[in-house]
């Protein structure tokens, strides 16, 4: 293995999963065909359906993410607000 990541650009992962949903060839044959391991293309099948469309799985994968950043941002801003009261509760003693 030879350790280079290869990065796919979204429409060769539609592409490929159209292929291997309209194809009457096993995932594996599919993969090789393109290139790719096995197991990217299940993964990718995973995110795209059989029409090129997100899937479920991806659209509610992208919205946990962005709900993760908005709980850390909101954690450090309590944090924040949190030291600050702790600031000024002390000027006023």
């Amino acid at each position: 293995m030879t350790g280079i990541r290869r990065k796919f650009d979204e429409e060769f992962k539609k592409n490929a999963v159209k292929l291997s949903y309209a194809s009457p060839r096993s995932i594996k044959a599919v993969a090789d065909d393109l290139g790719i391991a096995q197991n990217i293309l299940f993964r990718w099948r995973k995110k795209y359906t059989s029409t090129g469309e997100k899937s479920r799985y991806a659209t509610l994968e992208e919205e946990i993410k962005a709900l993760k950043l908005e709980l850390a941002e909101s954690k450090i801003e309590c944090d924040m607000l949190k030291k600050a009261t702790a600031y000024f509760a002390n000027l006023h003693k």
